[in-house]
């Protein structure tokens, strides 16, 4: 049985965010119109290294994509100047059942993410948004900026970080990136500062509360929170998920794992019901995006395994026409 095997540099090399942000959108209406089986996630907690592995399969019956991805976030791998995210990815042949493709699934996760918010964006921010921010300065971040910018012509850009070293590095490696990129990217001394004139907002954290105030948010800002992914987690303030028109990746995945919505709803501040539909119903036009220039739209996203499938079947057939990977026969 012969295996093609992609780098993290194959990856890069053969996809754009621009190719991932169109294969999460169809990704996302197949997951939504029944076309998707999408198990709930398998979370390995190792409690003594504050870390956690996730296995999440897939299949979208629409392409015909089969396979899964494990993915380890280890937080304390700053300290050992590690990325926090490992992962790989695996694709299966959906006729024969054959694994055939094994790839490198850190900058996938990356690039997968920010496409994730990339249709968000493109569906519910208004039309003339222009400033964006970001609250968190990792990996995840990097692709949140490039795919807003891909979708939305952002002029001004601010990021925040608890950690100044960090977003200054953000700062630098982003405008030299240009593209999309604007040249006015600033570093924000504080959340407020960052978020008080945004219109598009990107949460990429690992937080337990909230990280920026509700009062500094700007009429008809839109939201993407990707970083929280279990019940205790938390990055947007329940205020602002009150009154916000909140749009889901997966219903039954956010109200499993999402502490951004699972918090206020024990608190009784919402009920299930305020959430308004899922984001493939939205690009697939069962439900209504943005209904007015004011109303705050909030895109909650736990990541899901027909993203990462989506993304990397795309990938394979890509490096198959580039001539890019190493074949081995196990």
């Amino acid at each position: 049985m012969k295996l093609k095997i992609l780098s993290g540099s194959d990856v890069r090399q053969v996809i754009t965010i621009r190719q991932a942000i169109a294969a999460v959108k169809e990704a996302y209406i197949q997951l939504s119109t029944g076309k998707a089986e999408i198990p709930l996630r398998t979370s390995v907690p190792v409690q003594h290294r504050e870390g956690m592995t996730l296995f999440m399969p897939a299949y979208l019956a629409n392409s015909d994509a089969l396979g899964a991805k494990i993915v380890s976030i280890f937080p304390k791998n700053m300290k050992r100047n590690l990325p926090t995210i490992h992962s790989v990815v695996v694709i299966v042949d959906a006729v024969t059942g054959q694994p055939v493709a094994i790839m490198d699934g850190t900058y996938l996760t990356a690039l997968r993410t920010g496409a994730a918010s990339g249709v968000a964006t493109e569906l519910l921010a208004r039309t003339e948004a222009c400033v964006a921010a970001v609250i968190g300065a990792g990996a995840q971040a990097r692709t949140q900026l490039e795919a807003v910018c891909t979708v939305r012509a952002i002029k001004k850009a601010w990021v925040y970080d608890c950690v100044p070293e960090a977003a200054a590095a953000y700062v630098r490696e982003m405008k030299a990136r240009g593209n999309h990129i604007p040249a006015d990217i600033f570093m924000a001394k504080s959340p407020a500062q960052a978020v008080c004139e945004a219109d598009i907002i990107c949460t990429a954290t690992t937080s337990s509360r909230p990280v920026f105030n509700d009062r500094d948010l700007k009429p008809g800002v839109h939201i993407n929170g990707i970083g929280s992914y279990t019940p205790e987690m938390q990055e947007i303030p329940s205020q602002t998920v009150v009154r916000s028109k909140v749009v889901v990746d997966s219903l039954s995945a956010c109200l499993a794992e999402a502490g951004d919505l699972i918090l206020p709803l024990k608190e009784g501040l919402i009920t299930e019901a305020h959430v308004h539909g899922e984001i493939g119903k939205i690009a697939s036009g069962q439900i209504p995006g943005r209904e007015s220039e004011d109303e705050i739209t909030f895109f909650k996203s736990v990541g899901l395994a027909v993203q990462d499938i989506s993304v990397a079947e795309l990938i394979r057939h890509r490096a198959e026409e580039l001539g890019l990977g190493i074949e081995v026969e196990i």
